[in-house]
């Protein structure tokens, strides 16, 4: 069984993510927490205790997910929802149970740090990020 704690991120795609990056960051009060390198084109603002990704259609992650935002395009990459008890082996029987294939446990930057996760897809293709907690250095917000 898999309990959900929370939504930890969302991460949105954009062909303008310095307007989108106002919009979140001016108008709902949302600072910017963290910005990779230019080539991966993302930045990470913080919304209470999850976060709000931003990355450019013309980065590295946002030509993942094909064309720009539009009739052809997804404007949402993944969400990626916080699990209470991350036990890798559990939650792959889990999902092998339900005939769900899970990606490569990975290490990704979340909303409280740094930790374990593992991509899957709902029925539609959306993409589900399952993330564990936090390695050694939580974020505090």
């Amino acid at each position: 069984m898999i309990t959900i704690k929370g939504l930890d991120h969302v991460v949105l795609r954009t062909a303008h993510p310095r307007r989108l990056i106002s919009f979140y960051r001016d108008v709902l009060g949302c600072p910017v927490e963290r910005e990779t390198e230019p080539a991966t084109g993302l930045v990470q603002l913080r919304a209470g205790n999850s976060l709000i990704d931003i990355v450019s259609v013309d980065g590295r992650l946002g030509r993942v997910g094909g064309r720009a935002p539009g009739r052809e395009g997804r404007n949402m990459d993944h969400f990626c929802v916080r699990v209470a008890d991350f036990d890798e082996q559990a939650i792959r029987e889990h999902l092998a149970l339900h005939n769900v294939h899970a990606g490569e446990t990975q290490h990704r930057y979340g909303a409280e740090g740094d930790g374990p996760s593992i991509y899957i897809e709902d029925p539609d293709g959306n993409v589900v990020e399952l993330k564990g907690p936090p390695d050694d250095n939580p974020v505090s917000s």
